[in-house]
């Protein structure tokens, strides 16, 4: 038996026009409530409130932010926003002890040797001609 695998199962269906149910929502209530301010309202004080209910309504019904519909964003600032905070910070002073000291002191000391130019062109001669450096190893260059 053969069944066929729903794909772009992330994809909106079309339901009204070019529009998904959703952004059909979105803009049927940003419009309704615009009119309904516009009729009950003065003119003056209508606009002033219709402009940033129609941006709303719009942003809602398209606008994205990282890939992700508007409106979670505006739900996860909201919980951010009345939710708790906590922080927590301990300054710890810095505790000097001679141990440390004596640690500090013992690792300035240690012995770093240095190749001189006689040692260093003797290291890039065999290697460039693939001599084994060390003898006691096995040698991995090719020949």
């Amino acid at each position: 038996m053969r069944f066929q695998v729903p794909q772009f199962t992330e994809v909106e269906d079309k339901i009204v026009g070019p529009l998904t149910f959703k952004q059909f929502i979105y803009l049927a209530g940003g419009i309704g409530i615009c009119i309904a301010l516009y009729k009950f309202l003065p003119l003056i004080i209508a606009i002033i409130l219709i402009i940033p209910i129609a941006i709303l309504s719009i942003a809602l019904a398209f606008y994205k932010v990282n890939n992700r519909p508007y409106i979670l964003m505006l739900e996860s600032m909201f919980q951010y926003y009345i939710t708790k905070k906590l922080y927590i910070w301990k300054k710890e002073p810095k505790k000097t002890s001679t141990k440390e000291e004596g640690e500090a002191v013992v690792a300035s000391q240690v012995y770093v040797p240095k190749l001189s130019n006689s040692k260093l062109k003797d290291l890039t001669w065999s290697l460039d001609i693939n001599e084994n450096p060390n003898p006691g190893t096995k040698e991995t260059g090719n020949k």
